[in-house]
């Protein structure tokens, strides 16, 4: 049993199938026996993996900071809320409570957190899995770009393959397995 961080958005005006997706990885989630560890939020795709993962009878641990507490609608109803004093202690706790990371379709917050992990993954500050999550190449744009890196040497071949690519909820939790 693992705990699986989720990064995806808190919007409240996303298209229906993001939620959908999102409900769909939480339950995923819980189905296989793990903890989802996510951004502590109710509202969007993050109360959506949630919602999912409680659904399907999950544990959830939600890290949250501060500032976001009342703006996100915290999720109280997770089995342990975590409180921070700031976005990058909030991040620094999911990365210490999480064995693998999940990044769903979502904004710059989900683009800062997917970032993060892969950054010290790179440096050797952990091993863990990275999966994205990219159901109709909603990510096309930003692997060109990284691809783009490689090419260009500001990134090496190695630090790319960490990042792997899914398009499927179940995809992307059989990868995550696969490495633990």
């Amino acid at each position: 049993m693992a705990a699986i961080a989720v990064f995806c958005g808190s919007s409240t005006v996303v298209a229906k199938t993001f939620l959908d997706l999102a409900y769909e990885v939480g339950s995923e989630v819980a189905r296989r026996g793990h903890t989802l560890v996510s951004g502590g939020g109710r509202v969007g795709m993050m109360g959506a993996v949630a919602g999912g993962a409680r659904a399907a009878g999950g544990r959830t641990v939600g890290v949250i900071p501060e500032v976001l507490y009342g703006r996100e609608v915290a999720d109280t109803d997770s089995a342990e809320l975590i409180v921070t004093a700031d976005m990058a202690d909030r991040k620094n706790r999911m990365v210490e409570r999480s064995d693998a990371f999940v990044a769903l379709p979502g904004g710059i917050g989900t683009m800062d957190e997917l970032f993060e992990v892969w950054t010290t993954a790179h440096l050797g500050l952990h091993d863990k899995p990275m999966v994205l999550l990219s159901p109709d190449d909603f990510y096309a744009g930003l692997l060109s770009y990284v691809d783009s890196l490689v090419e260009h040497r500001f990134l090496g071949a190695g630090a790319r393959a960490k990042l792997h690519v899914v398009q499927t909820a179940a995809a992307a939790l059989d990868v995550v397995e696969a490495a633990l």
